[in-house]
């Protein structure tokens, strides 16, 4: 069972530390996710891990099995199994959505592996169906003319069929209306297994109430100040964060 650990990282864009002393082990089969109001860091979590190169690593590490993933660029990260679903994902205009997923998928099989374009291509219309993504959505540019939801619905359909060993879900409730985002989130429930590690960034709980996280992270000030389980989502629910800032500043 693969883990992805990050390890005392402290991160900065243009000088200022935006991340302290961040802490987190996520296993294969593990779902966690991360809270906190507005502004606290949480995206900017899963984007150094992806390997965003705004971002300085001041100190500390992120490693995959106890190897250093910092030296590896976003693809190599990608080839060692970790998708990032982002909360803004671009338009890409003259590549189409269908070229675009069969290239991603082709390059972490490797090239010493062949995909087989028609048995993809079912798996691909099952997995379009699946999310509701209607017809003709392999023939239309990436992202591009799509609303909000198709753009989120985009996302899982890529996660879904690139089956990596760490999923980061950045935000991917944000502008949903009702019907999708319970539609994305048993699809995402439904991937849940063995060989799948999840860290889910939101700042609602009704995301969480499909995807059910077994552990809870509150991140305030760009430090992970409180880790709990489902009665932590239920009192942030009641009270916000008020409480947790208090703790926090008490400390």
């Amino acid at each position: 069972m693969a883990k992805l650990d990050i390890v005392n990282v402290t991160v900065s864009v243009e000088d200022s530390i935006i991340l302290r002393d961040i802490n987190l082990t996520i296993k294969q089969s593990e779902t966690h996710a991360i809270m906190g109001p507005n502004a606290t860091g949480k995206s900017t979590l899963a984007k150094i891990i992806m390997g965003h190169p705004e971002y300085t690593i001041e100190a500390g590490d992120i490693k995959i099995d106890g190897e250093s993933i910092l030296d590896m660029t976003v693809d190599e990260r990608a080839r060692a199994g970790v998708f990032l679903g982002m909360q803004n994902p671009i338009e890409v205009p003259g590549v189409t959505n269908f070229d675009f997923i069969k290239a991603a998928v082709q390059a972490k099989m490797g090239k010493e592996n062949h995909l087989s374009v028609g048995k993809f291509i079912l798996r691909f219309e099952d997995t379009a169906k699946e999310l509701s993504m209607g017809k003709g959505l392999s023939h239309r540019y990436l992202n591009v003319g799509f609303s909000g939801g198709e753009k989120k619905r985009n996302e899982i359909l890529q996660m879904k069929l690139l089956n990596p060993k760490f999923a980061l879900l950045d935000e991917i409730d944000s502008g949903l209306d009702v019907d999708a985002l319970k539609q994305i989130g048993e699809t995402v429930s439904s991937m849940k297994s063995p060989t799948l590690g999840l860290l889910v960034i939101t700042h609602y709980q009704r995301l969480l109430d499909y995807i059910i996280p077994d552990f809870v992270h509150v991140m305030i000030d760009g430090t992970i100040v409180k880790t709990g389980g489902l009665d932590l989502i239920e009192r942030i629910d009641r009270e916000g964060y008020d409480w947790v800032k208090k703790d926090y500043q008490d400390e």
